[in-house]
């Protein structure tokens, strides 16, 4: 039973932070007001945010393939740690009135992937003989 609960607890960790970073992309591809705003802002406009929202779709699937869950959840955690810097340096917590949805959908895919980080952690051993 600790096996099948841990294993639902990983999946919940996994398709969270995925769906969150796949449904943002929709407004980096789009082109959405509010992401060219936030792009601008941060002078990364237009580029920036196309390469965020690649790195985003490649984390959600990585996060989605058990073999690849733990370099996901590293990428992202490595996104979403330069979202909150920027919100917390540049952005603000609140951008546009959002009421600070954004900044709290970064620090869950940031936790989340954090907690998939933990989980996965001993996996580190494998990737490492693998690049060698």
């Amino acid at each position: 039973m600790k096996n099948r609960t841990s294993n639902i607890i990983a999946w919940i960790l996994r398709v969270v932070p995925a769906i969150i970073l796949l449904e943002t992309l929709y407004f980096k591809f789009s082109a959405a007001p509010e992401s060219v705003f936030i792009f601008s802002t941060l002078g990364l406009e237009p580029w920036g945010r196309i390469l965020v929202g690649i790195f985003e779709l490649i984390a959600a699937i990585l996060l989605l393939i058990p073999r690849t869950t733990l370099v996901g959840a590293i990428l992202g955690m490595g996104l979403m740690g330069g979202a909150i810097f920027s919100h917390l340096t540049k952005l603000g917590i609140v951008v546009q009135n959002d009421g600070g949805e954004l900044f709290i959908l970064a620090l869950i895919v940031f936790i989340t992937c954090f907690c998939l980080f933990i989980i996965f952690r001993k996996k580190l051993k494998n990737i490492a003989i693998f690049l060698k």
